[in-house]
C-alpha cells in the first residue's frame, strides 16, 4: 500500500481561528499558536502527513475520545462511535465531556457513518477501526478528503508505515501529536508530564524480588485470547513489577494454545472486562476447566480485573497501572 501526504486546504472555519484564541471544552486548554495552527505536518504512523485544525472530529471507542478529551479538545469533537464491547460511557471520567458531543453508532467504525457525520477528522486504530475489510482506512478517506489519526500503539503493523514503539510511550506519542494538530502543545506537555509522574512513582514502589508471572485472559476457550508485547497490558504489567508470560510475543492481541499458559504457571490473571463476556463469566471458566484449575494464580485465588478502556490505548491505561501495581503491592510487598 502506497500513500502520500494529502495537501488539504485549510477551512473558512480554520482561517477564522487565526487570529484568535479559542477556548476549549474539558481542562480548558486554548488554541496557543497564531501562525502555526493552521497547517502543521505531523506523523501518522510512519507516514509524515499534513494536517489542518480539525473542527468536527469522530472518535472510536472510548481511548480515541478519551485522548481528545483529556487534552481539552471536547469543543473540537462532534461525535463518537462506540461498539457494545466498551463499559457505558457514564462510568468514564470524562463523562460529562461525552454528554456534550453526539453518539453517532454502536456499530463498528465504516465509511458511510464519516461521510453522514460530515467529519473533517477521524481517530481510531489500525485494524481496531480502521480496516481493509471494512473499506474505511486513511488512504480511502484521504481520497474523500477527510483527515485520519491512529493510534501509534496500532502502527505496529500497519502496512506501508509501520511504526513500533512500547505502548505507553505510543500513548504520550499520540498526546503529543493531537497536540501539534491542536495548537495546544502546552497543555498537552503539561498531561503528558503527570501521567509520566504517576507512571514513575508506581515504577518507584513496585515489589521487590523476581517478577510474578501474569497471564492476561481477554477471551476464549478453545484458545486463549492475550496481549502480546505491543499492547497497553504488557506495559501495566511490567511497570507495575510483574512479567507477562507473553511478553516476548512480537504482537499485539493475540492467540495462544492453554499448553502454553499452563506451563508459564501464572501467580496472577488479570482479567479484560467488556461488553457480554462480564469477568465473573470468565474467572468461572477458569476455576473449572480442568485445564487451568491448578493454576497458581486460580488456586490462590489470585484474579485482577481490568476495565476496557485501561487495557486499550487510553489516558486511562495511567488509572490500569495505578490500580493494578497496588493490587501487586498487597499481594507480593
Amino acid at each position: 500500500m502506497t500513500t502520500t501526504p494529502r495537501r488539504r486546504p485549510a477551512t473558512a472555519i480554520a482561517l477564522a481561528l487565526a487570529g484568535v484564541g479559542v477556548l476549549l471544552a474539558g481542562c480548558g486548554a486554548e488554541l496557543e499558536s497564531d501562525d502555526d495552527i493552521q497547517s502543521v505536518t505531523v506523523p501518522r504512523c510512519g507516514e509524515e502527513v499534513e494536517y489542518t485544525t480539525p473542527q468536527r472530529a469522530v472518535v472510536y471507542e472510548g481511548g480515541s475520545a478519551d485522548k481528545l478529551f483529556a487534552l481539552g479538545l471536547t469543543e473540537h469533537v462532534h461525535g463518537y462511535v462506540m461498539p457494545p464491547a466498551n463499559p457505558p460511557v457514564e462510568e468514564s471520567p470524562w463523562a460529562a465531556e461525552y454528554a456534550q458531543v453526539e453518539f453517532l453508532s454502536d456499530d463498528l467504525l465504516n465509511r458511510e457513518l464519516v461521510v453522514d457525520a460530515q467529519a473533517d477528522f477521524v481517530v481510531a486504530g489500525w485494524n481496531s477501526g480502521f480496516s481493509d475489510q471494512r473499506g474505511i482506512t486513511p488512504a480511502i478517506l484521504d481520497g474523500l478528503g477527510i483527515q485520519s489519526f491512529m493510534h501509534t500503539e496500532s502502527c505496529f503493523n500497519y502496512p506501508g508505515f509501520p511504526e513500533n514503539v512500547t505502548p505507553f510511550d505510543g500513548l504520550y506519542t499520540d498526546l503529543e501529536r493531537l497536540g501539534r494538530i491542536f495548537g495546544v502543545e502546552d497543555t498537552t506537555a503539561e498531561v503528558v508530564a503527570g501521567f509520566k509522574e504517576r507512571v514513575a512513582e508506581v515504577e518507584d514502589q513496585a515489589p521487590a524480588g523476581d517478577p510474578p508471572p501474569v497471564f492476561l485472559y481477554d477471551s476464549g476457550t478453545d484458545q486463549p485470547f492475550t496481549a502480546g508485547s505491543q499492547v497497553p497490558p504488557n506495559d501495566i504489567i511490567r511497570l507495575a513489577g510483574g512479567e507477562n508470560i507473553f511478553g516476548d510475543l512480537d504482537a499485539r492481541w493475540t492467540q495462544v494454545g492453554w499448553e502454553a499458559v499452563v506451563e508459564a504457571q501464572p501467580e496472577v490473571i488479570i482479567i479484560l472486562d467488556y461488553g457480554d463476556q462480564p469477568a465473573e463469566d470468565k474467572i468461572e471458566f477458569l476455576r473449572t476447566s480442568p485445564v487451568t484449575a491448578e493454576l497458581p494464580a486460580v488456586k490462590a485465588d489470585r484474579f485482577f480485573v481490568l476495565d476496557y478502556n485501561e487495557g486499550i490505548s487510553s489516558p486511562r491505561n495511567i488509572d490500569g497501572l495505578e490500580k493494578f501495581a497496588a493490587y501487586l503491592r498487597e499481594h507480593y510487598s
